[in-house]
């Protein structure tokens, strides 16, 4: 698995270098998104190198001129930035879907708003306004980004847990491709629930892009549970897959389930009889249950 720093070429498709596909939606963006972005790009990433090196893998396998959905692994606060700064250094604008409350705050929220990111609301009328922002940046040929697990992961190991059906349903709405991107590495700059920044020694974050995701045998599917929850599934196996070749481990052969452990599906998390946990079963994990999750 070869490391890249730059952009490769686009998968062989039979068309002229640097054409464009017959289709292919340009991406649109406003000045003021991209100014924004490039403030935001600039803060973040000044940030992130200071305590992180990197190498990405698979970069070619990024779609060019068309909308699609990014689905990465959820395992630490700060994923966000190392997956958005992969994809901005591509010149691939990443849509974000955050959530709500954050929106409210005085500057956050204004640099969310001005780079396009997109609110969701977890229940309510409100919670079908996001999938309809998010067909709008594909729509425009953007990227927008899903983590399929909706908050951070509860698996004691960080492997991907049981996925939500967020991602799939925008997927057979509008047919684009979903590409699975996993990372491995941030999480030992700041654990998952931590209240501090593991600074030194300086780590390494490897993030590695996958082909798209096989969903042919759901085209033209109506989209009742069964089907999403089969799509993310789908979803979900290849997004382990990838974070298996990071990790050069093997993934616990049945996936984790908030529900069968007694946890909430978003928020920090705490287990019911949580203290009497094993040592190891906290061996990638900081071990806080407090409430309130600040993703």
């Amino acid at each position: 698995m070869g490391a890249q720093k730059q952009q490769g070429g686009a998968p062989g498709s039979g068309e002229e270098p640097g054409a464009a596909p017959q289709n292919a939606k340009k991406r649109r963006l406003r000045f003021g998104t991209r100014f924004a972005f490039f403030i935001d790009a600039a803060i973040a990433r000044s940030a992130i190198n200071l305590v992180l090196s990197k190498q990405w893998h698979g970069l070619e396998k990024l779609p060019k001129h068309e909308g699609f959905i990014v689905v990465p692994n959820h395992c630490t606060e700060i994923d966000p930035v190392v997956v958005g700064h992969m994809l901005y250094n591509q010149n691939i604008m990443p849509h974000f879907l955050a959530k709500e409350s954050l929106f409210r705050t005085p500057v956050v929220g204004w640099a969310l708003k001005s780079a396009r990111q997109i609110p969701v609301e977890r229940s309510g009328a409100g919670a079908g306004k996001s999938l309809i922002a998010a067909r709008e940046v594909l729509d425009d040929g953007g990227a927008v980004v899903i983590y399929p697990e909706g908050t951070l992961t509860r698996d004691p190991d960080l492997w991907p847990m049981k996925g939500r059906t967020g991602a799939a349903r925008l997927a057979l709405k509008t047919g684009v491709k979903v590409i699975p991107v996993a990372h491995w590495g941030a999480q030992e700059v700041f654990p998952r629930y931590a209240k501090s920044f593991k600074i030194f020694p300086r780590k390494k974050v490897h993030v590695l892009v996958g082909d798209p995701v096989d969903l042919s045998a759901f085209a033209g599917r109506q989209g009742d549970k069964a089907t999403l929850e089969a799509m993310t599934e789908v979803i979900m196996k290849d997004l382990t897959a990838l974070l298996e070749t990071l990790r050069g481990e093997k993934a616990p052969a049945e996936r984790w389930d908030p529900a069968a452990h007694h946890q909430s599906t978003h928020g920090r998390f705490e287990e019911r009889g949580s203290q009497g946990k094993k040592p190891q079963e906290l061996k990638n994990d900081v071990g806080t249950t407090e409430t309130g999750d600040p993703q």
